[in-house]
């Protein structure tokens, strides 16, 4: 997709309509078309997450690959790297390029990497492949959260983004259903259904491809590249396609812009870390605490089930069902009040509460109370706050920072959040291997102070960003 030449260099100051009138925008069916057209990314990741969760004691099977709970952790953390990289290759692509070019790219790269999972004959051309598919999921995430946020208006972004966020935990159940079939050995022999289970999951994200190709480049990122007229020939379109505006709600004013052309390394760091470091520190501490507390537990799910419970390796996407729904049901029930009661409160309390009731169920675990039931509906209750927690943390760092940075800020904080969460999965795949409760309850504890931690500093920290617009934010 080529752009004509820009109407306006750098540093040229200019007004316009354009925000407010995306702000004003009417709820309607091209919104919705927007949301599944990018939303996709968090299925497609909760999709492979649960895939390897699930797969995990059949890929310890002799007849498959044969691997220890050591190395499907490896493998876990191989595909988490990946992500980093791809975030940051592609997040500073997506500032230079646009978000439409980028969130073509990189969904193709996934679907390819993760269709060849299934045919890779050996453990090392196996996490080569989950590498790739990270990354190509890593640079879904910048450009998929930076259109999102600057196409859906400011009134319902906290509720919109929590419920995109959260639908990470349709694809897990997706995953686990599809496990609880194929590993089925009535239907599927045990060497071909984990491969068939890789191949099914490429398959669901094809026909995205086709609809992505029909959606507008954002009017925001044409605004602060110097493509003026781009940007009021696309906002006119959007305007058309979404059936007007609510002017009485929301009032259509000229903002003033500059220009900021394309996004050096110079302006990330003057941006970010400078000019916003106290928003820096609290997306930092934010995503680093849910990754960890994420990728401590759900890496390990499986494993867990079936060697303290003695679950079937084969009926563990049963467990998971249950566990991905109270997922999902946080961020659709928790997210409306992050615009109606405010980040400032939501977003500590999530945290907080997240802490709080992984250490009380660690402590029944370690106490010998819970069963493959009860550890699964404790777990539930913990993750229906940790995941609107964890939502809000992406929330956070996509709505405060200019469009001009949005992109590879999305991108530096998830790559380091990521990276601080990497060695989870291996680390407790150890601890598993060992059989040592009380070595993972120690490992719920950490995780805990570390939410316990973000949610002071979300407190202390915090922007009251709910109904504001993206500009008003970044200046």
């Amino acid at each position: 997709m080529a752009f004509p030449i820009p109407d306006a260099p750098r540093g040229t100051l200019f007004e316009t309509d354009v925000p407010t009138r995306l702000d004003a925008l009417r709820w309607s069916r091209w919104h919705r078309r927007i949301v599944a057209a990018l939303g996709i990314t968090w299925i497609l990741d909760g999709l492979e997450a649960s895939l390897v969760a699930n797969l995990g004691p059949t890929l310890m099977n002799a007849r498959t690959l044969g691997l220890s709970a050591a190395a499907v952790g490896l493998a876990n953390s191989i595909y988490l790297i990946g992500q980093v990289v791809g975030a940051l290759v592609f997040g500073f692509l997506t500032d230079r390029w646009g978000r439409k070019r980028l969130f073509l790219m990189t969904l193709g790269l996934y679907l390819g990497a993760t269709g060849l999972s299934g045919a890779a004959p050996t453990f090392a051309i196996f996490i080569l492949l989950r590498f790739f598919a990270g990354m190509g999921i890593g640079g879904e995430y910048s450009a998929m959260n930076s259109a999102i946020d600057e196409l859906v208006p400011a009134r319902l972004r906290g509720q919109i983004d929590l419920a995109i966020n959260g639908s990470y935990w349709v694809g897990v159940a997706l995953g686990a259903g599809l496990t609880v079939v194929l590993l089925d050995p009535d239907m599927f022999p045990l060497t071909i259904g984990w491969r068939l289970a890789f191949g099914l999951g490429a398959l669901l994200g094809l026909g995205v491809l086709v609809l992505r190709k029909t959606l507008p480049e954002s009017p925001r990122w044409f605004l602060m590249h110097g493509y003026l007229r781009q940007a009021e020939i696309t906002m006119d379109r959007i305007e058309l396609d979404a059936q007007g505006h609510l002017s009485e709600a929301v009032l259509r004013v000229k903002v003033a812009l500059v220009v900021t052309g394309t996004t050096t390394l110079r302006d990330v760091v003057r941006t970010v870390f400078v000019r916003h470091r106290r928003r820096a520190l609290l997306g930092l501490a934010m995503m680093v605490a849910q990754a960890f507390f994420y990728n401590s537990i759900f890496f390990s799910y499986g494993v867990i089930l079936e060697r303290f419970h003695g679950v079937d390796a084969a009926r563990i996407g049963l467990y998971a069902i249950p566990f991905a729904i109270g997922n999902f049901m946080g961020p659709i029930l928790l997210g409306p009040l992050f615009d109606r009661v405010g980040r400032r409160v939501m977003i500590p309390l999530t945290y907080a509460a997240s802490a709080v009731l992984l250490t009380a169920t660690g402590a029944l675990f370690v106490g010998g109370l819970l069963d493959a039931t009860s550890q699964t509906a404790a777990w539930c209750a913990t993750f229906f706050f940790a995941s609107s927690a964890a939502s809000s943390a992406y929330l956070t760092v996509s709505e405060l920072f200019p469009v001009h940075v949005r992109g590879i800020a999305i991108a530096v904080f998830y790559a380091i959040a990521t990276l601080a969460g990497a060695g989870a999965p291996l680390v407790f795949g150890a601890i598993v291997d060992a059989a040592d409760p009380r070595g993972l309850f120690a490992g719920y504890l950490f995780a805990s102070a570390l939410m316990i931690g973000a949610a002071v500093i979300a407190r202390v920290f915090g922007v009251a960003s709910e109904g504001r617009s993206l500009e008003d934010l970044s200046t």
